[in-house]
């Protein structure tokens, strides 16, 4: 049996490939809607309900299924949260626009 994959198909293995856990999502999980960043760096999110949490405990929610539409992935020692590949750009983590902490202070 001869199976091929599209280019798109692909390369959503290749990058579900680079995830070290997919956790199940909740029927009531969150969405990240927003990057809390210090010095060009990502150490928090915005969910889908306002809060604002730091990246780690958004990776300990992610392990309980709690926010969907994320992976956990590790670069040496850091684990942090990627996108799952689904063929659209405009949900990644890397498109999504920038908390300010001065909107996070006031919560």
């Amino acid at each position: 049996m001869n199976q091929t994959l599209d280019r798109n198909e692909l390369s959503e293995a290749l990058a579900k490939n680079t995830l070290d856990d997919i956790p199940t999502p909740k029927p009531n999980a969150k969405k990240i809607t927003g990057l809390i960043k210090q010095s060009g760096k990502i150490t928090g999110y915005r969910l889908s309900d306002d809060t604002m949490i730091d990246k780690n405990q958004a990776i300990e929610m992610a392990r309980q299924g709690e926010i969907a539409g994320v992976g956990i992935a590790h670069r040496k020692d850091t684990e942090y949260l990627k996108s799952i590949p689904d063929g659209t750009e405009d949900n990644n983590l890397s498109n999504l626009p920038t908390v300010s902490t001065e909107e996070m202070s006031k919560r």
